[in-house]
């Protein structure tokens, strides 16, 4: 029986082919439940999702359509856009230019899927920034990526695990680039990103912690030169006069803690290791990445490549099953 048209279209993308993407998905959207989500369809090669599938020792059938709205939705079949960019015989667990102009390609396709309204969704396997990078496509990743080809100026990152929820007000640039890049603009819209995604999520009133820069937050100017103060308080006013609950700014180690025994439903990072070292410790095999801002959801597993393991079937789809359910319910339903 067909998945019904109510349910979001997701479109799936592949990932670096010579990691664990593959054999990730494949095992995700055989799961009982995915189907009941929402209705993926994998931008990728078919080819290399049936070499997962013997892996994994699956039995499924793969289905090349020429796009979402020619596929079927029933147990036991997998759709695909299948590009076929991968060689047969590509190694798995290395690193190769070919794999990463695919990965590019398969995110390019998802993009204009999305953009044309044939999707709502799109949920991303891993891919290898340096492989990403040798096939011509210098990007940090796939947030920056999503956000060039969908016109986007400005996105924010989200991780999300079943302990905590943490955006990120800077990324993919050095501490010192990231402390002189946060402004209260920037902090401003970071948070109102969060907020609405929270609200998106189920969450209509969410409590939103917001990490300081400084040890102790500054600790009223005993540490750092007043960056709280001058780069964080402004934008919180505003938030508040506004009627969203964000507080702070917060000492970023206890901060985690405390969203963790739930005393906050989102926290607000100010630069890449704060917010992702404390999310890995607390739930990496359960954790979603999402790209907040964008026309669509974009969600992704929290894992790399895992170069070290692919090819033996051993990859856990627990993270890829999350990503997708995340991505149904942050979703909007199909037009009709």
């Amino acid at each position: 029986m067909n998945a019904p048209p109510s349910l979001p279209l997701i479109a799936v993308t592949m990932g670096d082919g010579a990691g664990i993407g593959p054999e990730v998905i494949v095992p995700a959207l055989l799961d009982q439940d995915t189907l009941r989500r929402c209705r993926p369809v994998v931008i990728g090669d078919a080819e290399r999702l049936r070499q997962a599938a013997r892996l994994k020792d699956l039995d499924c059938e793969i289905v090349p359509v020429p796009g979402p709205e020619r596929a079927e939705f029933t147990p036991g079949r997998i759709n695909v856009i299948d590009l076929g960019l991968l060689p047969a015989d590509l190694p798995w667990g290395q690193l190769s230019a070919v794999a990463g102009d695919a990965a590019y390609q398969y995110v390019r396709v998802a993009a204009e899927l999305a953009m044309s309204g044939a999707v709502q969704g799109i949920c991303t396997a891993p891919l290898n920034k340096e492989a990403l990078h040798a096939g011509g496509h210098l990007f940090p990743g796939h947030t920056e990526l999503l956000a060039h080809l969908t016109g986007v100026d400005e996105v924010s990152m989200m991780l999300a695990t079943p302990t905590v929820k943490v955006i990120h007000v800077t990324t993919h640039i050095g501490l010192i680039d990231a402390v002189n890049r946060i402004e209260p603009g920037l902090v401003e819209r970071t948070v109102r990103r969060g907020h609405e995604a929270m609200v998106r999520a189920g969450t209509p009133r969410p409590v939103i912690g917001v990490c300081g820069i400084n040890p102790h937050a500054g600790e009223n100017g005993l540490f750092g030169y007043g960056e709280e103060e001058e780069k964080i308080v402004p934008a919180l006013e505003v938030l508040r006069a506004e009627g969203i609950d964000a507080r702070g700014p917060l000492p970023a180690d206890t901060a985690f803690f405390l969203a963790g025994r739930g005393d906050y439903d989102l926290i607000v990072a100010m630069y890449h290791d704060q917010g992702h070292g404390p999310v890995k410790v607390l739930g990496l095999e359960a954790g979603v990445n999402l790209t907040v801002g964008l026309p669509v959801i974009r969600t992704s597993v929290d894992h790399g490549t895992a170069f070290d393991i692919a090819g033996t079937g051993k990859a856990d789809p627990g993270s890829m099953i999350e990503a997708l359910r995340q991505a149904a319910e942050m979703s909007s339903a199909p037009a009709r």
